[in-house]
């Protein structure tokens, strides 16, 4: 019976995926590498700097700058081809790799990815992990197939002695449990 790993989603089946593997013997993360070729713009070349010299220079933001602003300056999502399976009291965290900041000034804007046992194999998009990042650096970065972008730490996690058991299935994908409404 399986317990915790990794797999390759539907899409990515003989594209040479690399399960995500520990590099040393006392390592807790598991290396997540790029499914493609990527090209992550440095922020500093995106349109926001307009908005930003505008606020820079005291004038007035309307509705329409603060809308271009957001939909500007967004995470990019680089595919990893990977879905995870664990127990249901287990979760994956995706962090970034401290060589990412210093040597290629790239970014994870969330602080961490928190990947939940039930994402694998969701309707949406079969538990497809996808890794967010921001490029702080001027220059574009390109990641290549195979790069390490993030690692993958499983954990347990504990619940509060008042938790109310839900029963209420995941029905979509990224970023799905902002969407899920009360009943």
């Amino acid at each position: 019976m399986k317990t915790r790993g990794f797999e390759v989603v539907t899409k990515y089946k003989d594209k040479g995926i690399n399960l995500p593997r520990r590099q040393t013997i006392a390592s807790a993360g598991y290396d997540i590498e790029a499914a493609k070729d990527i090209v992550i713009p440095s922020i500093w070349r995106l349109n926001f700097v307009r908005i930003f010299r505008l606020i820079r220079n005291g004038h007035e933001l309307y509705e329409k700058d603060y809308e271009l602003a957001e939909s500007i300056l967004k995470p990019i999502l680089v595919p990893t081809g990977l879905k995870v399976y664990m127990p249901e009291d287990e979760v994956l965290i995706l962090a970034n790799r401290s060589s990412n900041t210093f040597k290629k000034n790239l970014s994870l804007p969330n602080g961490i990815g928190v990947i939940d046992a039930d994402y694998y194999n969701n309707p949406n998009n079969e538990g497809e992990l996808f890794v967010q990042v921001l490029n702080y650096g001027v220059r574009p970065l390109h990641i290549k197939k195979g790069d390490r972008i993030a690692q993958g730490i499983f954990m347990k996690y504990l619940k509060t002695d008042d938790d109310n058991p839900i029963t209420r299935p995941r029905v979509s994908g990224f970023g799905s449990t902002n969407e899920r409404k009360e009943s």
